[in-house]
């Protein structure tokens, strides 16, 4: 079964304010339960106007409250610097109250400063993911949890509130295909990736369920116009606040030079083109499940207007006229 959902970046553009950009945030996903779409997924970052959303399991909470059929996922929650024990304890407490719609989305994340000003540590990035991520599997699924590693050290301890399900755990993995597939856990395949790159990882990986397929789709006849214009001055200075823990050089993409990839890999265009690019993009990577960077314009009325016209011009397409292909999360 094909299924469809928005991914929120809270990115502030030239001139906003942070709180403006949050309140957005929660129009966005208050419309997509409207237009009909099945989830929305939520970015988290620290110290930088590239997303000004800090924890994106409380503003899931905020939109579990706010909604009431659509599921809200983290895309991600960074490991790196967060407890894994905690972050399962949060998502037991949402999986209870919201009756099962909160997902797990989690990842390395970077060489940030976070690192330093939450106290994990280079080396938690570096080496501790794994042992970081089984720690959570192991608090999700209940009962006592201990640990007897290299960065995580205590006594067993009840999981509360007792997790209300025992299947695999609803974790979805970011930017470590090897990690995932190890862990029977399916991807979070990133914006930055074409089909090719996408259908290599789904196939490293070794099996095609569950995955998650991120693009931007902007729908419109002056759709380009808009994203060429908009898109790079929020790119600007939201990459350029990436500050690195320890001084390290790193590359920094050309935020107009990025623009036109996005542009190219990913639906931008009129109804027809969006609607014939996702259908090529789920034929080729194999992943039907597909969730859309949306907030290209920068403001709501436009973000959300995006939004509507997906759910009443493009969903109902790539509902209707496909069956589902491998792949379906």
């Amino acid at each position: 079964m094909r299924r469809f959902g928005v991914f929120l970046i809270s990115g502030r553009f030239p001139g906003q304010k942070d709180a403006e950009v949050l309140r957005r945030t929660v129009a966005a996903i208050e419309a997509a339960e409207r237009a009909g779409f099945d989830d929305v997924w939520l970015a988290e970052h620290h110290f930088m106007p590239y997303g000004v959303c800090p924890s994106a399991v409380t503003l899931a909470a905020h939109a579990l409250g706010r909604t009431r059929r659509i599921v809200i996922g983290t895309a991600v929650s960074v490991l790196s610097v967060t407890h894994p024990v905690a972050l399962a304890e949060q998502w037991s407490t949402l999986d209870a109250v919201s009756g099962g719609r909160f997902r797990l989305g989690v990842g390395r994340g970077g060489p940030w400063q976070d690192l330093e000003v939450f106290g994990t540590g280079l080396d938690r990035y570096e080496r501790g993911f794994e042992e970081a991520l089984d720690l959570l599997l192991r608090a999700m699924r209940g009962g006592e949890v201990e640990a007897r590693g290299e960065h995580f050290s205590f006594r067993p301890v009840p999981m509360v509130p007792e997790p209300d399900r025992r299947e695999r755990p609803p974790v979805l993995v970011a930017g470590s295909p090897r990690l995932a597939a190890e862990r029977g856990l399916p991807m979070l395949l990133g914006l930055d990736r074409d089909d090719e790159e996408k259908a290599a990882l789904v196939a490293e990986h070794g099996s095609p369920d569950g995955h998650v397929s991120t693009v931007l789709c902007q729908v419109g006849e002056d759709a380009g116009e808009i994203v060429r214009a908009r898109l790079p001055g929020w790119l600007d200075i939201g990459l350029a606040a990436h500050v690195t823990v320890d001084g390290r050089a790193r590359t920094r993409r050309d935020p107009w030079e990025y623009t036109e990839k996005l542009c190219r890999i990913h639906p931008v265009g009129s109804q027809d083109y969006c609607i014939a690019r996702l259908e090529e993009g789920i034929r080729r990577t194999g992943v039907s499940h597909v969730i859309m960077m949306v907030e290209a314009t920068g403001t709501t009325a436009g973000t959300v207007e995006n939004i509507e016209r997906i759910g009443a011009q493009v969903l109902p397409f790539l509902r209707a006229n496909s069956p589902a292909v491998p792949g379906s999360g």
